[in-house]
């Protein structure tokens, strides 16, 4: 009957009884109806509803917990606006409800759900909907509190919150964000002897499997490279840094091949002075893992600017280590699309990061931001910048809707007030 009334063979007088809930079909087929009613025709729909609100409860325990049970169908049962209580923990530990789904409901669910989500064990298990349910408005300091455990369990940053830090004006963001004078933009950029081998070993030591397991995978950056020409192989010393980046950025992946074929078969982990002397591209591209990780520690920041893009993550994560990396990079970095989502996840991480709106909010609207990580810092952007995220189409359905939540519950407060 579902597959007639779809292909619109059905006449009126049986949509009619369809909306009433009254045709003889099985129960779970009854459902299956009246969601594709109320969900895809007008006619029907408000009938459909109504029906669907009031429907037999244990029928309706029974789809909810039944992983068989259509997807159309549980996604309309887990909607807030849809949701009946009775159903909630069944549609909780339902496999085949999505996690886009619960995190959607997590980050707006009232606080009479709220215990029941804390409670779940799927959802204890879930980064994702952990992070989103970090988000509610409506938890209590022990919720939170209990919410934070099990994030900090994933390694997974659980708040934005810096030290102590000196009050702000109410319009300031969630996050204390450091002034310009005070960050760090002041970074040795000539040579590599500033930073202590200890430094480079005690990185090399602690991921030395991981080393191992890549053996000796050439440089490949993530969105490739183009070809610059040849007398635009090493760019002027005058030309602003980002000029550097972005002329050193410029050559194609035809010329990173041609380097790596040139290059012996074995990587070098140091280089000659003679080759030090090359464009940043020429002499990344003669490295190996264990040369690119250095660099990418001691190098200047045109080099850090290409490692970043290394699709070897070792190398790519390497580069958030340097204690050379100022804030103004890694500001870039999170706005990123080419760049590995570990390299987006690792900056996260890391708390002094964490305390530059810009960074935070750069993350926030990268599309390759992993979910979990966007869905985390959403409640601590602005206003405003809530507004812009929720007009964002590159960002998932599911960090748009709570953006455009969020945004909306900022706006009724600030009206109370």
């Amino acid at each position: 009957m579902i597959d007639v009334i779809r292909s619109s063979g059905a006449n009126s007088n049986v949509m009619q009884t369809a909306a009433r809930g009254a045709l003889s079909v099985p129960p779970q087929e009854m459902l299956e109806i009246l969601v594709y009613l109320a969900t895809q025709t007008k006619i029907f729909a408000e009938r459909a509803r109504l029906t669907l609100a009031g429907w037999d409860q244990t029928s309706s325990l029974k789809a909810a917990a039944d992983p068989r049970t259509p997807k159309e169908v549980l996604t309309y049962l887990i909607t807030p606006g849809n949701l009946r209580p009775t159903l909630l923990p069944a549609l909780l530990e339902n496999p085949s409800v999505s996690e886009t789904s619960l995190a959607e409901l997590a980050a707006a669910a009232s606080r009479y759900m709220l215990e029941t989500l804390v409670k779940s064990p799927r959802i204890s298990q879930s980064q994702t909907i952990l992070s989103a349910l970090s988000s509610n408005p409506h938890l209590n300091p022990a919720q939170s509190s209990a919410i934070d455990e099990q994030l900090a369990s994933f390694g997974a940053p659980t708040t934005c919150q810096p030290e102590p830090a000196p009050a702000s004006p109410e319009s300031a963001p969630a996050v204390a964000v450091a002034p310009p004078e005070v960050r760090n933009e002041a970074s040795p950029e000539t040579g590599t002897d500033e930073i202590p081998d200890e430094v480079t070993a005690a990185y090399l030591t602690e991921h030395a499997g991981e080393i191992s397991a890549e053996g000796n995978k050439p440089f490949q950056p993530i969105g490739g490279i183009e070809e610059l020409p040849a007398d635009a192989a090493t760019v002027p010393d005058t030309a602003p840094a980002e000029a550097k980046t972005e002329a050193v950025a410029s050559s194609t992946a035809q010329g990173a091949a041609t380097a790596a074929r040139k290059a012996p078969s074995m990587k070098k982990a140091y280089l000659s002075a003679e080759e030090q002397r090359g464009s940043a591209l020429q002499k990344i591209s003669k490295l190996g893992i264990t040369g690119r990780i250095q660099l990418a520690m001691k190098g200047t920041k045109e080099e850090r600017s290409l490692l970043i893009r290394d699709g070897t993550k070792i190398v790519a994560l390497a580069v958030l280590e340097s204690p050379k990396l100022t804030d103004s990079e890694v500001e870039k970095f999170a706005n990123q699309k080419n760049v590995l989502e570990a390299v987006l996840r690792g900056i996260s991480m890391k708390r002094r990061f964490m305390k530059q709106y810009a960074i935070l909010r750069n993350l926030t609207f990268n599309p390759r931001t992993p979910i979990d990580v966007s869905l985390g810092l959403v409640k601590h952007l602005l206003t405003g910048d809530l507004k812009n995220l929720a007009g964002n189409k590159e960002v998932s359905d599911t960090v748009r809707k709570i953006a455009l939540r969020m945004f909306r519950q900022k706006l009724d407060v600030t009206k109370s007030d």
